[in-house]
């Protein structure tokens, strides 16, 4: 199987005019999307915590994270960004793909767009209501007895 690459801009939200671009590889492994580290502090992004993950040998490792806009093919999306190390390759995660509701072909190894973001668990046409508190408060009922 051969390998997706897209043209990816990663984007400081608090500075638009800082941003760096480059071909990732699209890893619809990866939850999340990974820069350098250079060129995250290069466009004035800092880290704003660590997360532990679990690379694909199935050993784990914390990594720095940030927040950023992600802007490929046309669209933009904010997401998580891992710290990765200097000569590291740039990975588009799954997360970010899905977000703007596209999705890499298996047959022809392509990213392609869907008709529709998908937004499972809500059914069409149906008003979500808030949940109600499911246990009554006592003395406050119609057949409250009390005195």
């Amino acid at each position: 199987m051969g390998a997706t690459h897209v043209t990816v801009a990663i984007r400081n939200p608090a500075d638009p005019e800082r941003y760096w671009e480059a071909l990732f590889l699209v890893d619809t492994g990866a939850t999340d999307s990974l820069v350098p580290r250079p060129h995250l502090d290069a466009i004035g992004l800092k880290p704003r915590g660590r997360r532990v993950y679990e690379l694909a040998d199935g050993s784990e490792i914390a990594m720095d994270v940030t927040v950023a806009e992600i802007e490929f093919m046309g669209e933009t999306v904010g997401g998580t960004v891992l710290y990765g190390a200097p000569d590291a390759e740039p990975l588009l995660g799954v997360t970010a793909l899905e977000s703007v509701g596209i999705e890499v072909d298996p047959l022809n190894q392509r990213l392609k767009r869907l008709p529709a973001v998908r937004l499972k668990g809500v059914r069409a046409g149906a008003p979500r209501r808030p949940r109600r508190n499911s246990r009554k408060a006592e003395g406050n009922g119609p057949n409250d007895s009390s005195p």
